[in-house]
């Protein structure tokens, strides 16, 4: 079969590689309808995700219908139209029994090098590095999907893949992010980054009941889409001096109830410290960036909240830990329990509440995969998300 594989930085290609085969009785083999290239997919593009073998078949957004199935009671079963969450959970452990899904004791068989580097392990993750388990990514024709009892969700054929797509992640992650400003009615959110994430958090922030959303970005066709599909205020910090000044000032001085890091390890920035950052990580004397984080706890009210979706992988400089504890605020982050969202999200989809589908700027086949890196990654063609068609 085709499929998207990693030969090293910046070095993305259409492939010939095996079928997927049935390898545990609660295996499921989907046939890929659609797949989406995901902003944390740029850092696999971009090497600064370690553990990844040239081969590695990339992407974690992805849906399609059972072609095949284990013989493992409660799977999925042939013929079924499904989304599959990015994080693999088993279920059956003491994390997926509490709904912490994205950190399953059970579906990393790479474990001991999470445990090196982290203390523990979380779950195993589709097409993201030997580190979450060196599991075959969903950027292909096909793929063997792991606890079909657990992961997938069946979707009805009265919704759209364009509708219910992006179930797999950058929905659920999106809505997690606001989800853990806990928001009061009335609340001002502040969103660092106006990609996919950045913007769902956006209309999850509005859904929870905050009064006010504010996006900081840079770049105009986000920006715009961040006004006219999420319906934030926009802040170019490009063109403005000091972000944590300009938010005091629209907030009467007290700054945002709750700020989202939706930028995570590779943030932009045209301070000092975002120059110092990019610097240290181009020689390899830093894994992030933190501007954007530092930053958002700048800027935050005190006793607020500071969520992180976006993702870090290593160790960071210059952390404002003082600012941080003086202002007495919360920090929450982590990968995605996609599972606990499933169901409840697609309620709101059916019922129309929420619409994803204004992300997407290019739709492609899968034989443009690696140009469709390069155009996001560098962002040409307004382009703020892919996905792709592997049947086409």
């Amino acid at each position: 079969m085709r499929a998207v594989c990693w030969y090293g930085a910046r070095d993305v290609r259409v492939a010939r590689v095996p079928d997927p085969q049935i390898l545990n009785r609660k295996d499921a083999i989907v046939k890929v309808t659609s797949t989406a290239i995901c902003g944390s997919d740029l850092h696999l593009f971009n090497g600064v995700i370690p553990t990844m073998k040239p081969g590695d078949v990339l992407g974690h957004e992805f849906m399609g219908e059972v072609v095949e199935a284990g013989s493992g009671e409660g799977a999925v079963k042939r013929g079924d139209r499904v989304v599959v969450p990015f994080a693999i959970a088993c279920g059956a452990c003491w994390y997926c029994r509490e709904g912490l899904t994205s950190l399953c004791d059970n579906s990393n068989p790479n474990a001991h090098m999470a445990e090196a580097l982290y203390g523990f392990s979380a779950s195993g993750l589709f097409g993201y590095s030997h580190l979450y388990g060196g599991y075959p990514g969903g950027q292909a024709e096909y793929v063997r999907v792991p606890f079909g009892d657990t992961g997938p969700v069946r979707v009805p054929a009265s919704l759209s893949d364009a509708q219910v797509l992006f179930l797999s992640d950058i929905l659920p992650t999106g809505y997690m992010a606001a989800e853990n400003c806990r928001i009061r009615a009335g609340d001002v959110v502040a969103v660092w980054g106006s990609g996919p994430v950045g913007l769902l958090a956006m209309k999850s922030a509005y859904l929870l009941g905050a009064e006010r959303v504010i996006a900081i970005d840079r770049w105009p066709v986000r920006l715009r889409l961040a006004e006219s599909g999420a319906k934030a205020e926009t802040l170019n910090y490009g063109e403005t001096p000091d972000v944590v000044e300009e938010l005091k000032q629209r907030t009467g001085g007290r700054g945002p109830d709750a700020c989202i890091d939706a930028a995570g390890m590779e943030a932009h920035g045209t301070t000092v410290d975002a120059l110092y950052d990019r610097a240290k990580q181009v020689v390899r004397l830093a894994t992030d960036r933190s501007h954007a984080l530092r930053e958002a706890i700048q800027a935050c009210r005190k006793g607020g909240t500071v969520s992180i979706p976006g993702v870090y992988g290593g160790f960071l400089d210059k952390f404002p830990m003082g600012a941080a504890f003086a202002k007495g605020l919360t920090l929450r982050m982590g990968q995605t329990h996609v599972h606990r969202y499933l169901r409840p999200l697609l309620e709101h989809i059916e019922s129309g509440r929420l619409d994803a589908s204004f992300v997407v700027s290019h739709r492609w086949p899968l034989s443009r995969a690696a140009e469709a890196y390069r155009m996001f990654n560098d962002k040409r063609e307004d382009c703020t998300k892919v996905v792709l068609d592997p049947t086409a």
